[in-house]
């Protein structure tokens, strides 16, 4: 079956007016910020600003998707097809928690896309990590394949409401999963396969390009593309029982990033020696 990031964004955003009731929606905790042990202090939003001056609760701003630090230099993975409405003008920004104030607005500069495997990397300016004003952390990535039956969680960072300002400390949201499946795709017109990891869990408005972490290790074993639209027949004996057979996620195995961040010389946070 063949589909594209465009229909997996469309599903996005159709699922927008029902993102607080939809089924099996991960477990939101407290608007709490982070502590740099935390997943979320490695994962930004990518936001777009609505107003030229700030009010007293920061921007208003657009939300577009989850992005994540992968090294102290500042570079960040995410999913390209977050960046589409910047390809025709517009900076994209991430929020950075910090330390002893509200989150910062910081401007993300694109540093490479193989759009083929729907991969982006961002560049944090300036560098978060060059100081102690933010809290933050990375994520190392595995590009060790992952196997049906393996446990995996979802973490990702979304505002707290409709109409979010910069000030504000978004939600962390954590979704337990297991690999079901492979399934290959064209993620963009006119270019080759992407082989993707469809797990039991159904993608929510906003997840697009957060990390995918091993559930033993904490290591990002894949990222978020979207919603898979139409699963195999084969896929519904896989699901758990009474569970919606289209509740199935697709990620990107994070191997394809790091053959990006190889080609540019880009280093990554290298993952520790475990079994899984």
């Amino acid at each position: 079956m063949k589909i594209s990031n465009i229909d997996l964004c469309l599903m996005g955003l159709a699922m927008i007016a029902s993102s607080q009731s939809v089924a099996q929606a991960p477990v939101a905790t407290p608007p709490n910020p982070p502590s740099e042990a935390s997943p979320a202090a490695a994962i930004c939003p990518i936001v777009y600003p609505l107003d030229e001056n700030p009010s007293s609760h920061g921007y208003q701003y657009a939300f577009h998707g989850n992005a994540f630090f992968i090294n102290r230099d500042g570079m960040l993975i995410t999913a390209a097809h977050v960046l589409h409405s910047f390809r025709n003008g517009g900076d994209p920004y991430i929020l950075v928690q910090r330390a002893e104030a509200p989150p910062q607005m910081l401007k993300a500069t694109v540093v490479l896309e193989d759009l083929a495997h729907d991969v982006a990397v961002l560049r944090a300016m300036p560098n978060p990590f060059a100081g102690k004003a933010y809290r933050v952390s990375t994520l190392a990535p595995d590009a060790t394949a992952v196997s049906r039956g393996e446990s995996i969680v979802v973490a990702a960072l979304r505002p707290k409401r409709r109409q979010p300002h910069s000030f504000e400390t978004e939600l962390e949201d954590h979704s337990a999963a297991n690999v079901i499946d492979f399934q290959n795709s064209v993620l963009e017109k006119g270019l080759g396969d992407t082989e993707l990891v469809l797990f039991n869990h159904e993608v929510i408005l906003g997840q697009s390009g957060a990390p995918v972490l091993a559930a033993g290790s904490g290591e990002v074993v894949a990222f978020i593309e979207g919603q898979w639209l139409r699963p195999a027949a084969g896929l519904v004996a896989e699901m758990q029982h009474g569970q919606d057979a289209h509740s199935v996620g697709a990620a990107v195995p994070i191997r394809y990033a790091l053959a990006a961040l190889r080609e540019k010389g880009i280093a990554w946070e290298q993952p520790e020696a475990r079994a899984r």
